[in-house]
């Protein structure tokens, strides 16, 4: 388990990833990372999934394809 700090940055809070956080997730800085929340409330940070870019490549299309639909039940 790693522990880090939550800070202020001008308008936004940023979460300190520390160098030992960095090399678990085999990253370095400038590289994207994905978060997900799970149904337990957890965040999950992951360096690439490729489950997840197709699921929202997969949703992208759909919310495409129903733009007019969506928009009337919004």
């Amino acid at each position: 388990m790693f522990r880090t700090k939550i800070r202020k940055v001008g308008n936004s809070s940023v979460v300190t990833v520390s160098a030992e956080m960095l090399a678990a997730l085999d990253v370095k800085e400038g590289d994207t990372v994905y978060v997900t929340r799970s149904d337990d409330n957890c965040l999950k940070i992951q360096a690439h999934d490729p489950d997840v870019l197709a699921a929202l490549a997969a949703a992208e299309e759909v919310m495409d394809e129903n733009r007019t639909l969506l928009q009337a039940l919004a």
